[in-house]
């Protein structure tokens, strides 16, 4: 049945910036998917190890402060180095269930001198190999505080089964020209990746369904104030103005037809499932396809520079 896919949403809360027990957590939620069947299982925006929840409650934008240097450190040290094996076990799994994994990191990254961070998608095929990491190409408002904009490089699409698979970070996927690139390598199951908030995955995701003809799923991470660790660095100054709930979820699933398959979940951590039938795309591509039929590249077009961004290049 290689035209349908199951697909696992992982809503759930990381160990707050603690990168090794989120991993654990993470592993755990793959093996529950595999458990259950799923083909490709997601998982929230840099939910590995958390969302900088931290900006905008502590004056983020304070110049100089001790206090967002603290914080600020102990996110790189927490951060995602893939080049020194950070998901070699994640990886595993994943080839030894035959599932894979979108998951969202924090990427401390190895050629942009290994002290930058930037929000980063990774995709894990089946077989346990990492296929593309895209970094988020515009961090959006305090997320610019401590997420450095990122690259073309991992606008890429996947085989799986008979779909084809790409995906972005929170606000890019309102961004025509990222999503019009994807669409057009032929991607027809899009994934969008959020901190978790119903009030963005509820009107993008069937809107993207609609405009691509493609199923849509976004996944959304969930976060209470229960959920900060308390030996966090300045927890009080954390916790002080949290709200009781910082992220709600809001994980779904749209048909090419832009109607719900699993309306937003939220309120609560879980791993959500369905299933999607690839007919259902040919059947929807039959009125419109935006970078097919209806589309006319003699009058507008889209360039995209895939070049990995580095500050040095070494030649002989």
């Amino acid at each position: 049945m290689s035209s349908i896919l199951k697909i696992g949403m992982a809503q759930i809360s990381p160990v707050w910036l603690n990168k090794e027990k989120t991993i654990d957590k993470v592993k755990s939620y793959i093996l529950q998917a595999a458990d259950e069947n799923c083909d490709l299982v997601i998982f929230g925006e840099g939910l590995l190890p958390g969302y900088p929840f931290w900006l905008s409650i502590t004056n983020g934008s304070e110049f100089n402060s001790q206090i967002q240097k603290e914080i600020h450190a102990h996110y790189i040290k927490n951060s995602v180095q893939i080049e020194k094996g950070d998901l070699d076990d994640i990886c595993k799994i994943a080839k030894e269930k035959s599932i894979a994994i979108y998951l969202g990191i924090i990427e401390r990254a190895a050629n942009r001198g290994n002290h930058s961070l930037y929000c980063s998608l990774v995709y894990i095929n089946e077989l346990g190999e990492i296929k593309s990491v895209h970094r988020k190409l515009q961090p959006t408002y305090e997320e610019r505080l401590t997420w450095s904009p990122g690259d073309g490089h991992g606008l890429q699409v996947h085989p799986l089964k008979d779909f084809t698979v790409g995906g972005l970070n929170c606000w890019e996927n309102w961004m025509p020209l990222p999503r019009t690139a994807l669409y057009a390598q032929g991607e027809n199951l899009h994934v969008a990746v959020w901190p978790g908030a119903e009030r963005n995955t509820f009107d993008i995701t069937k809107f993207i369904a609609k405009e691509s003809r493609s199923f849509v799923v976004s996944v959304s991470g969930f976060m209470s104030i229960k959920d900060f660790p308390k030996d966090t660095p300045n927890y009080d100054v954390i916790v002080k103005n949290a709200p009781e709930v910082l992220a709600n979820g809001g994980s779904c699933i749209a048909g090419p037809d832009g109607e719900w398959i699993i309306p937003p979940a939220t309120g609560k951590e879980g791993l959500f499932t369905g299933e999607i039938d690839f007919q259902k795309v040919l059947e929807e591509r039959h009125n419109f396809d935006c970078v097919g039929h209806y589309s006319r590249p003699d009058i507008t077009k889209l360039t995209l520079n895939t070049e990995r961004q580095s500050i040095i290049d070494f030649s002989n």
